[in-house]
């Protein structure tokens, strides 16, 4: 069966983030002249405004910060997922990302539960990030 669902569409400056979680690897880019991480990737230091950015290994560990639970398909290939969890997590390199939950029932959500991010590959070419209990 194909799949249906909205797919992110990688660009120059997000391909190695897409990549690395296809390899099974947590990566964010890093300033490489002033070493701040920043989530999600973009051509342009926020603090420095320097165009030179790398990829750095990440924990994937976090805290949740908050989340959302989903009751009405924004688009027609998520309704047998309904309902669904979307988290907020703060990441321990100090930037924030937000992936569905996995694993994680409803009763035990709350503000600062430990997450690590994991790796669901839903198409050959494509692999997303969850956050699961960690």
């Amino acid at each position: 069966m194909a799949y249906e669902k909205l797919v992110p569409e990688p660009t120059a400056d997000t391909k190695p983030f897409w990549d690395a979680l296809h390899e099974g690897k947590f990566r964010l880019q890093r300033c490489a002249d002033c070493k701040k991480i920043r989530h999600y990737p973009r051509p342009v230091c926020d603090a420095c405004y320097s165009m030179n950015a790398e990829w750095v290994e990440a924990s994937g560990r976090g805290t949740v910060h908050s989340w959302t639970i989903t009751h009405h398909a924004f688009h027609p290939g998520f309704k047998g997922d309904l309902p669904f969890t979307l988290l907020t997590v703060d990441l321990e390199e100090g930037v924030r990302m937000q992936a569905q939950a996995r694993g994680i029932d409803e009763a035990e959500l709350k503000l600062g539960l430990p997450v690590k991010v994991g790796f669901e590959r839903v198409k050959d070419d494509l692999t997303l990030p969850v956050f699961r209990k960690g």
